[in-house]
C-alpha cells in the first residue's frame, strides 16, 4: 500500500508525535551508522527531544573528541588539498587494530553485563559501551514498534470482515423476516388435485 505524502508541520497529537519522533530518531542513528561504515566517515550526532532529553551519536570515539575535532577545524584556517592527490588511505593493520580494540571493549562490556568483569573499565571503554547499548536499544525500539503496528493493523483488517461478515448476516436476517411476514398467498377459488387418475376437490 503506498503511503500518503507526509505534511511538514507540527504533529498535535502528542501520542502520535512521541511515536513518530522515535521511530524517526532510531532510523536517523541508524542511517549515521551505516554512513559511518560504509564510508568511512567519523560522525557526531546530538539530538534533543522535545523535553530536553539529550541523544547522542560518535561512530567513532567520543562525542567529546569530535567536538574536539570541530572546534579545531573551524578555528584553525585549512589548507587547500592538492588537485589530482588521493588522501592516503588508512593502514590494513591500523584498521584491524581499532577493529581489534572495539571488539575487546564490546566483549569486556557483556562480560560485565552479565556478571563476568574483572577489574575496571576505563572512561573511554565505558562510553563506546554506552553508545553500542543506546544503538541496540534504538533498533529493538524500531523493531517493537513495527511488530506493534502490523499487529494493530492486522487486527483492523479482522475488525473490517467480521463487520462485513455481520452487516451480510443482518441482511440475509432482514430478507429472511420480510419473506416469513408475507405468509402463504392464500385464495378462495379450489383447484382440484389429481392424483392417481382420481379428482379430490380441495
Amino acid at each position: 500500500m503506498a503511503r500518503g505524502k507526509v505534511q511538514m508541520k507540527k504533529i498535535e497529537n502528542p501520542v502520535q508525535r512521541q511515536v513518530t519522533f522515535c521511530k524517526r530518531r532510531a532510523g536517523l542513528l541508524k542511517k549515521a551508522k551505516e554512513l559511518s561504515v560504509l564510508c568511512d566517515a567519523e560522525i557526531g550526532l546530538v539530538i534533543f527531544s522535545a523535553h530536553g532529553k539529550l541523544y547522542e551519536l560518535a561512530t567513532k570515539g567520543t562525542m567529546q573528541g569530535v567536538m574536539e575535532r570541530y572546534i579545531k577545524f573551524t578555528t584553525e584556517p585549512q589548507p587547500e588539498p592538492p588537485i589530482n592527490q588521493q588522501p592516503p588511505l588508512l593502514d590494513a593493520k591500523e584498521e584491524i587494530d581499532v577493529l581489534k580494540q572495539e571488539i575487546g571493549t564490546l566483549q569486556k562490556g557483556l562480560s560485565y553485563l552479565f556478571g563476568g568483569g574483572i577489574g575496571t573499565m576505563t572512561m573511554d571503554e565505558l562510553q563506546i559501551l554506552e553508545k553500542q547499548l543506546e544503538m541496540w536499544i534504538f533498533h529493538i525500539r524500531s523493531m517493537k514498534m513495527n511488530t506493534m503496528l502490523r499487529e494493530i493493523q492486522t487486527l483492523r483488517d479482522k475488525e473490517g470482515i467480521l463487520k462485513a461478515a455481520n452487516k451480510y448476516l443482518q441482511d440475509k436476517i432482514v430478507e429472511n423476516t420480510v419473506i416469513t411476514d408475507l405468509g402463504p398467498f392464500g385464495s378462495d377459488t379450489s383447484y382440484p388435485l389429481i392424483i392417481q387418475d382420481e379428482i379430490f376437490q380441495l
